[in-house]
């Protein structure tokens, strides 16, 4: 039962005073285990703060306010309505009162507002209706009750007698310890007598025709709003009762000293009123994220079969291992400091000037004024990835390493030994290696962090984090470490120059170019061919939206499109290996025609997808997804992009291997097969399936492509092969065409657009100067772009809320500029693509330029090849 978010209740209670946004970093700071509040209870709400749905629920008088009371006396501490309040205010959070109090008396006391639900009566009230169906003989029982009590203590000092709907209490919050419990016995006695319920709820005496129903009040409010766990405080006997129905995630809180079976035992209500403020610090960041940084301004490093994410300010945010879609080690990106993060911080506080890449290489240097932070992953046999970090400068600088592996919900501990931390009680090995780093380890219960701080003065200091390595580390001296470091990375960036310098680059934007290869190039799992289509998971197509996919995982489309970038810069080996991995995939397939969409790197299906509900996303932006439900999907159009990589690969080499023949053969056999049914589409629309024009025209491509191969190669072609080409061509001609639109669209008899039919054109299967080409061109214009980016389409593809642009249908719509001579307009919209890159020349998915936000997973390899293309379709064009 979501509730939305009431964002002035939120905003309020984040700027008044009594709830600062700086408390939980105090908290933390002074752990103020006097109180009650202890590092083991602060793990335990991180925890509880990323349930789906969560209750909070306390007793009133002596845990919401100092003690209980008849009237504005005992009104409830400020800080705890205002973070009760604000929990209430958050998107599937509620918050209750459960009270001895009548429904009426705690309405009015307690002044909170409507939307913290308040139960009256020892949890029997929940409407101001429930005393009017009271029998006659109820009520004469309560008016016997009454008089019995006056009569017995109403004269003792500090003592008073209220009627309550379904009650008489007697208040001794004033009176003597010795007239208190006179009171109760003599209160005990006259609920004896009339066959009352006698209840001790702090200083006050209930005598109730009901049984007290506390627990029953926090199971009905659990039932009615749904919630997956509940945090129930209180202080009275009564709250006893309530306390033993909490199971599994719930958490129970006592407040005062008596004996309760509550794991955890607050002072006051002034301690219980800061617990419920850290809540809804940690809940409000689980649910919008921690203050995000731009996507574009991450910049990636990686090593051909590990990559990483690092921050602006040198965090790295995100790295999986051991395979790229395995748990992540650290997850910052998606869930904050909690999800884990590799930090490193001058220990002055100033602004970082800087960061960039090491020229032609992967490694990435963040700079402040006295410190210098340098990263890069190492090449590390199969199986282990080696992160290296290395710290220079004049000042000092703070470490803080806190790995959270299988995103921040497997337990582990950590120990020191020697220049080496352990992390303890992972499937995999987790060293870190520092000499000379003296590092302290906390613990929250269920994960730790390890921190320290150097001394840069003194030279160098290298941090190299090795996962999955069972081999002993020979302990070098810190001066050796730091030699034996500077050689490593010497020879890295020596592999990857290497590698820039057989590129043939273009003359325009050729520092771009450079940096979208080498991008590129890291999104290749050299051991297995595969090709990523982004390093990451769930980076969103729109803020707080749940348009959040997986994209740790090689398309088809996508892994060939990558290779042939490459091969159209002058890098073959990356097509060579990901053709071998192609093979190795149908060699287990039923038939080139029955090929997945997507696969993993190792070449396995994918697992059902699934949602980590403990993570709350990148700014908020949930659900995190693993795996990827497009896996199940009929996507015909990916034999398209394997047949041009074979006729691109062979022409630039003037040679066709036998294998890619094989391959290429498969391919056409698979849209002989086929190329009649309908799919998803490119698009991975998550509706029935239809005949899509791009599909089409893919099928067609395969064919084409296949037909002027085998004549450039003297390879005999299918004897039908050319007759399913013309007959695939001329269907699309006729069916795709929309009347009403003026354009190519989607799909047969719909009028919708799509980007993707530009292809019609740039694929060869209709001349770009017939009319038909140069009208789809205006409408995807008209109908599709925006400033400096192309939507894919702007129908209902049957999934909630809204995307960016893509870079990628940026790129085919200059294409598409540059093949109808409107060179003017594809050098205009290139250059606004150029401003859209990140401060270290990288692009993620998509662009909302409502906004000016950077969406999608990051960063993207559609992105990069079709900025590579443009760049060498300009150049081309420039130099003729």
């Amino acid at each position: 039962m979501p509730t939305p978010l009431n964002q002035t209740v939120a905003d309020s209670a984040l700027l008044t005073k009594s709830l600062p946004l700086g408390l939980l970093r105090a908290f933390v700071q002074s752990e103020a285990a006097d109180d009650g509040l202890t590092p083991q209870l602060l793990g335990e709400l991180k925890i509880l703060a990323r349930t789906p749905g969560l209750l909070v629920a306390c007793n009133y008088g002596g845990t919401l306010c100092a003690a209980e009371g008849i009237s504005t006396e005992t009104l409830p501490l400020g800080s705890a309505a205002i973070a009760l309040r604000a929990l209430a205010a958050l998107p599937n959070t509620h918050a209750a009162v459960i009270s001895g109090r009548s429904l009426r008396d705690l309405a009015a006391v307690s002044r909170l507002p409507a939307e913290v639900h308040l139960v009256g009566s020892h949890g029997a009230e929940f409407d101001m209706g429930f005393a009017h169906g009271l029998s006659l003989a109820t009520e004469s029982v309560l008016q016997q009750a009454n008089q019995a009590l006056l009569e017995a203590v109403g004269a003792y000092k500090g003592v008073s007698v209220e009627r309550k709907p379904v009650a008489v209490s007697v208040h001794t919050r004033s009176a003597a310890p010795d007239v208190v419990a006179r009171c109760a016995g003599k209160a005990e006695e006259v609920a004896r007598a009339l066959g009352l319920f006698f209840i001790v709820d702090g200083s006050v005496l209930d005598l109730s025709v009901l049984q007290p129903a506390k627990a029953d009040a926090l199971d009905h409010l659990r039932a009615r709003l749904g919630v997956s766990a509940a945090l129930y405080a209180g202080d009275a006997m009564s709250d006893e009762l309530a306390m033993d129905t909490l199971r599994g995630p719930d958490m129970g809180l006592w407040v005062g000293d008596l004996p309760s079976s509550a794991k955890h035992r607050l002072k006051d209500p002034e301690s219980f009123a800061r617990v419920l403020g850290i809540l809804f610090e940690l809940r409000r960041a689980w649910l919008f994220g921690e203050d995000a940084v731009g996507l574009e301004r991450h910049s990636m490093i990686g090593n051909g079969s590990s990559t990483a994410l690092v921050t602006p300010d040198a965090k790295i945010c995100w790295m999986s291992h051991p395979l790229p879609d395995s748990g992540s080690l650290f997850a910052h990106i998606l869930g904050g400091d909690a999800a884990g993060h590799f930090s490193v911080e001058p220990v002055k506080a100033s602004r970082v000037l800087g960061q960039r890449y090491v020229d032609s290489t992967m490694i990435v240097e963040t700079r402040w004024a006295d410190v210098t932070v340098t990263d890069y992953l190492e090449p590390a046999p199969e199986g282990i990835t080696s992160l290296v970090r290395v710290l220079s400068g004049t000042g000092a600088a703070r470490i803080v390493f806190a790995p959270r592996p299988d995103y921040a919900n497997a337990p582990f501990s950590m120990e020191a030994r020697g220049s080496e931390v352990h992390v303890v009680g992972t499937s995999d090995p987790i060293i870190l290696l520092a000499q000379d780093v003296s590092f302290t380890i906390t613990s929250d219960g269920r994960h730790a962090t390890a921190t320290a701080e150097v001394n840069l003065q003194h030279g160098p200091v290298v941090l190299n984090l090795r996962c999955g390595d069972t081999e002993s580390r020979h302990q070098a001296g810190a001066d050796e470490a730091v030699t034996d470091e500077a050689d490593r990375r010497a020879a890295v960036a020596h592999h990857s120059r290497r590698w820039v310098q057989g590129l043939t680059l273009p003359g325009v934007k050729p520092s771009l170019v450079r940096r979208s290869a080498l991008v590129l190039r890291a999104l290749v799992h050299e051991p297995t061919g595969a090709v990523l289509a982004a390093p990451t998971t769930s980076l969103p197509e729109g803020i707080g939206g749940t348009r959040n996919w997986d994209y740790r995982y090689c398309w088809l489309r996508d892994g060939s499109m990558t290779v042939n970038a490459l091969v159209d810069l002058g890098s073959t080996a990356e097509a060579d290996g990901f053709l071998r991995w192609l093979t190795g995939i149908l060699a287990n397939a039923p038939g080139p025609e029955w090929l997945h969409p997507l696969y993993s790197v190792t070449g396995a299906p994918l697992s059902t997808e699934a949602i980590i509900e403990s993570l709350p996303g990148y700014a908020g932006s949930r659900p995190v997804r693993i795996g990827n439900a497009a896996d199940h999907q009929v996507q015909l159009d990916v034999f398209g992009p394997i047949a041009e990589l074979i006729h691109g690969l062979s022409e630039s080499r003037g040679s066709l291997a036998d294998a890619h023949w094989e391959l290429l053969v498969q391919m056409a056999g698979a849209v002989l097969a086929r190329w009649h049914e309908a799919d998803h589409g490119i698009w991975e629309a998550r509706r029935a399936p239809r005949h899509h024009v791009y599909t089409k025209v893919m099928c067609w491509v395969t064919l084409d492509r296949a037909l002027r191969t085998a004549a450039r190669h003297g390879r005999s072609p299918g004897p039908s092969w050319a007759e399913t080409a013309a007959t695939i061509r001329e269907e699309v001609l006729r069916e795709g065409w929309d009347d009403s639109s003026a354009s190519y669209t989607v799909a047969y008899d719909s009028p919708d657009l799509d980007a993707a039919v530009l292809h019609i054109g740039l694929s060869g299967l209709l001349d770009v100067g017939d009319q038909r080409f140069l009208d789809t061109v205006t409408a995807v214009e008209r109908e599709l772009r925006v400033g400096p980016t192309v939507f894919r389409y702007k129908y209902d593809d049957g999934l909630p809320g809204l995307e960016g642009g893509f870079h990628i249908c940026t790129t085919w719509l200059i294409e598409a500029y540059v093949a109808v001579g409107r060179i003017a307009d594809a050098w205009d919209l290139f250059d606004q693509l150029v401003n859209l890159f990140g401060p270290t020349g990288l692009l993620p998915e998509e662009y909302d330029p409502g906004t000016e936000t950077h969406l999608g997973n990051h960063p993207q390899a559609y992105s990069h090849l079709g900025f590579i293309r443009c760049a060498r379709l300009l150049d081309r064009h420039q130099r003729s």
